[in-house]
């Protein structure tokens, strides 16, 4: 490559442009910073020394001395919000849409955030008024996402459909799980109402719009059982299998149930094993052990639980073996066992929980939507050992 004379010209000359450039930098820096109040660095130095309380309050002197602060408004407005002090959160915002000369653009994002102010607070009402307001604006997707929570809260399942399919279009993205969970919801009403008609109605309407929908055929099986269709809910219950092999851990106590209606256990006890060989889980484990002792005897039931230990060593599984045990223990062996099967099981039960893959939150009861995240199908299905 040929070497240019023009060349030692320019570095020269970008050196002076960058310096130029970095001292227009510095002045307006300057310029900025003595227009700040004292107690604006007040408090990025209580921030630096962790005190975030008093930091709070230097910054709150500074929107009194500097109201056209609106960045820090909002930051303290959200900063109040996530620290649940919900009403300084709201006076925030309430301040800031009370002032005259507002942008548009600024006072839509007040009132995009004093909607979620009311939300966390439980003020749903005033909460669905405002993003109420804000759907004709350019806040309209953010408004849809909080009014879909609105009505999941407020259990308003029909309200949450629509809210759902409105976003579906602004943002593109499926919503088909939590719309087929909201038809159910409705299936779950009718049923209550004694509308088994209208809740099967409700269960197709969430298949059609998510095939995958575990819920809706647990539910329909459910429905089947109840009117004493017991061949159509077994075939209900083994679809799930189709969907989600894991659910099953949700299922098998209800097929074998139906089974037994149907004076064919022997029948489930065999769909059980070969299931269980598909997909081994403590909770599948345990409604075979159940049934192979009702049908089979607790020799069989033994030598079951023993061969699950050596595969997988759990509490559960000790306390099944001892169960067993303790059906054919010799009388002075029988207190001994008595008291350390109470005592497995006692701690075993203690530790078995679902958990919410999303928040991490543990429970005794499955939950199709976590009580403290709302997240839809975050729970794992199978009952899990951990820290009680």
């Amino acid at each position: 490559m040929e070497f240019e004379i023009w060349w030692l010209l320019a570095f020269p000359l970008f050196f002076v442009l960058g310096w130029l450039a970095a001292r227009v930098d510095i002045k307006q820096v300057v310029t900025e910073s003595r227009a700040l109040p004292n107690s604006y660095f007040r408090g990025l130095n209580f921030l630096l020394n962790e005190q975030p309380d008093k930091a709070i309050e230097a910054f709150l002197e500074v929107v009194k001395l500097e109201p056209e602060t609106i960045d820090l408004h909002f930051a303290l407005g959200a900063l109040f919000r996530r620290r649940g002090e919900l009403d300084r959160a709201i006076r925030m915002h309430e301040n800031l849409l009370e002032r005259e000369g507002l942008a548009e653009e600024q006072r839509l994002r007040a009132q995009g955030e004093l909607g979620q102010d009311y939300l966390k607070a439980g003020l749903l009402d005033r909460a669905e008024e405002v993003f109420g307001k804000l759907l004709e604006t350019p806040q309209h997707g953010l408004a849809r996402t909080y009014l879909l929570e609105i009505y999941v809260q407020e259990k308003d399942w029909q309200k949450a459909i629509d809210a759902a399919r409105e976003l579906e279009k602004d943002t593109s993205k499926p919503l088909n799980a939590d719309i087929s969970h909201f038809y159910c919801e409705l299936a779950l009403l009718d049923a209550a109402r004694g509308k088994p008609d209208a809740a099967l109605a409700h269960l197709q309407l969430a298949l059609a719009i998510n095939r995958q929908s575990v819920r809706a055929n647990l539910m329909a099986g459910d429905l089947d059982a109840a009117a004493g269709q017991h061949e159509a809910a077994i075939a209900d219950w083994r679809l799930v299998e189709t969907q989600s092999a894991v659910h099953m851990a949700l299922v098998v106590e209800r097929v074998l149930g139906s089974y037994r209606q149907l004076g064919r256990l022997d029948e489930g006890v065999l769909w059980l094993r070969a299931l269980y060989a598909r997909q081994p889980s403590q909770d599948i484990f345990s409604a075979l052990y159940l049934a192979v002792s009702e049908t089979e005897g607790a020799a069989a039931a033994t030598q079951l639980a023993r061969e699950e230990l050596r595969r997988t060593p759990s509490l559960r599984t000790l306390d099944r073996l001892l169960e067993a045990q303790l059906i054919d223990a010799e009388p002075g062996e029988r207190e001994l066992l008595q008291v350390e099967k109470t005592l497995v099981a006692a701690h075993s039960q203690r530790m078995m929980r679902y958990q919410c893959d999303s928040c991490g939150f543990k429970a005794k009861q499955f939950f199709w939507r976590c009580p403290a995240c709302g997240r839809w199908d975050s729970f794992d299905p199978e009952r899990r050992e951990g820290e009680a």
